[in-house]
């Protein structure tokens, strides 16, 4: 059963000693070479004005090769790292590929340049089919080129973000994945792994669960400092530079890579402020029936209520999803079944792993790698189906080139949470009334984090990018920071006085600089999915080839381009209450089951 939960990535290479990655490795090298002194010689504004389609026809063939060994080698070391954060060469590995393609940051600098001065883009794109069919590419290029700085410049921040915002980030991988928790444990003192002590929080027993709460809080003194060092030199970097580039803040850098803007944001917000009543009525339902009065304990968001018989073995919560995702199409049932039995999924949960999941699409051997830790629980057979919905996304862009299939953080989520809710809905569908009660509240638990929870979270991160302009803030100082978000987004859901105030260092979100407000774009996955599973409900089969055609444009238009192929408006306060609306529906639908304890129909 281990070697069943643990991934294999021999698809890739069969070690870091192994032929094929030395081989790489060494084309890594020559392939960088070559398309810097290429661009030196040919990337240059004559020449691009001269020959405007045979430069850029060469630009994007270079690319797509070097991004295939490059995407390769790093998702590799990257993959390793993850499972076992101890492993030194995956580690060393890492920073070497990095660093090695740093240096090709000036290259799309001069490329912004370019064509910054070239006065018929399009006219040029329509002269080439390569040029056509990277269309977006090359016009995003353009748009943002506005926003890069000069070209030894961009190369020099490149080369030195490896040793420092990605050697912070790393520094908080290692410190959360090596971090023990001291617990009284089954009658005696234990020192557990932190993703163990977290999954904890879905225990049935009460009292393990505030045990486990009460412990992780302590434990995080081993680290805070530390983690706090992290926070503050990983955001400070990112001010500096958005700054130096000319955005007018983070936020809006944010934006504009997610191929959105403060409209649609603003849009979102607003329906999900409209919905906060809806949800803390939720909280204190559910507050009740456990027996907290009218409020609920931070340790006490994930508890269980109602019933479900038994636990899920990994080989029933794989024949569980499997089962579902046919009952969409045979192509997403499929994508599963090869998932599992191919083993793309390490799902044992061990000390010196990574916590949390995740699902890596490998675009360069057309395969996708999944990191979860799995505890047997109906959460847990969820997270599975969200990270399975990340690896049909990646499927549908399986005949997209490479430079096609980077779609932005929004997008990112919805493929994922869609098949949450293919999951979620046929369980419902067949439950009995206790059974029914506890799938509706994991089902309204998930969407609480992703929209209450988030909301917190943009809360604080926004308030942590306002102050640490000035100044670097100190560990209580964040700590205050996240228990005011929390207040402002749970209200009088949740007990004030039993909160979370080191969730800054539990979410490793927050120390990615590469991907700023990581949070409101799981809101906006789980919306736009939502209405898109409207649509299905309304369409049956029929929807399907449209909704892989959505999915395979992720990488090449605006979100509100991509939406449109459904005949969705972003910009539309009323989309996204409608979608929200599903979940209000629910919360009733729950708050009369959890009066009778599940006991009739609602």
């Amino acid at each position: 059963m281990t070697e069943e939960m643990r991934w294999t990535l021999d698809a890739l290479y069969d070690g870091f000693d192994g032929e094929a990655f030395r081989q790489d490795l060494k084309k890594c090298d020559v392939l960088t070479e070559k398309f810097s002194q290429w661009a030196k010689g040919n990337l240059t504004k004559e020449e691009v004005i001269r020959h405007p389609k045979e430069v850029l026809e060469e630009y994007i063939t270079q690319k797509q090769e070097l991004s295939r060994v490059t995407s390769a080698l790093t998702q590799y070391a990257a993959l390793v790292s993850s499972a076992e954060t101890g492993h030194a060469a995956a580690r060393g590995y890492l920073e070497s590929v990095q660093k090695k393609t740093a240096v090709l940051a000036g290259v799309d600098t001069r490329l912004a340049a370019c064509l910054t001065d070239l006065a018929d883009l399009e006219g040029i794109i329509g002269q080439s089919s390569l040029l056509t069919e990277h269309r977006f590419f090359l016009t995003e290029i353009r748009r943002l080129g506005r926003y890069r700085l000069s070209e030894p410049e961009e190369t020099v921040v490149a080369q030195l973000q490896v040793t420092g915002s990605r050697a912070w980030a790393k520094l908080h991988e290692t410190l959360t994945a090596g971090l023990s928790v001291d617990i009284a444990w089954e009658g005696e003192q234990k020192s557990l792994p932190w993703t163990v002590v977290r999954n904890l929080a879905y225990d049935a027993d009460p009292a393990v669960r505030q045990t486990a709460y009460q412990a992780e809080l302590a434990a995080y003194g081993k680290v805070e400092e530390a983690a706090a060092a992290c926070l503050n030199n990983i955001k400070g970097e990112v001010i500096t530079l958005a700054a130096k580039r000319g955005y007018a803040s983070p936020l809006e850098q944010a934006l504009l890579e997610s191929r959105m803007d403060g409209g649609i944001l603003e849009a979102l917000l607003g329906a999900v402020r409209d919905s906060l009543p809806s949800f803390r009525r939720y909280f204190r339902a559910k507050a009740r029936m456990l027996g907290h009065g009218n409020s609920l304990p931070f340790y006490d968001i994930f508890a269980p209520v109602g019933s479900l018989a038994g636990r899920y073995s990994y080989r029933e919560a794989r024949d569980y999803i499997v089962r579902h995702f046919y009952s969409f199409s045979e192509r997403m049932g499929a994508l599963a079944e090869q998932a599992f039995d191919n083993r793309w999924i390490d799902a044992e949960p061990r000390r010196g792993k990574v916590g949390g999941a995740f699902c890596s699409n490998l675009h360069a051997i057309r395969e996708s790698r999944i990191l979860s830790n799995f505890d047997s629980s109906f959460n847990s057979v969820i997270t599975l189906a969200h990270e399975l919905g990340h690896a049909y996304h990646g499927l549908c862009l399986h005949q997209e080139s490479a430079l096609n299939s980077r779609y932005p953080m929004p997008i990112a989520e919805t493929a994922s949470t869609f098949c949450e809710t293919i999951v979620t809905r046929a369980a419902l569908r067949t439950a009995e009334p206790g059974e029914k009660l506890f799938i509706l509240e994991k089902d309204l638990s998930a969407a609480a984090q992703v929209v209450v929870d988030i909301y917190s979270r943009f809360l604080f991160e926004s308030e942590l990018f306002r102050l640490r302009e000035s100044r670097s803030l100190a560990v209580e100082e964040l700590k205050e920071l996240m228990l005011q978000a929390q207040k402002e987004a749970y209200g009088d859901g949740l007990d004030e006085t039993r909160l979370h105030p080191y969730a800054w260092i539990a979410k490793p979100h927050y120390y990615n600089a590469a991907r700023n407000y990581y949070n409101f774009p799981y809101t906006f996955g789980l919306l736009l999915a939502l209405g898109l599973y409207a649509e299905y409900q309304k369409c049956g089969r029929e929807f399907v080839p449209r909704y892989d055609a959505l999915l395979a444009a992720t990488g090449k238009n605006s979100l509100a381009d991509v939406a449109r192929i459904a005949g969705i408006d972003l910009y539309s306060g009323a989309f996204w209450r409608q979608s929200l609306s599903q979940v209000v529906e629910n919360v009733e639908i729950f708050v009369k089951l959890s009066a009778t304890g599940g006991q009739t129909a609602g």
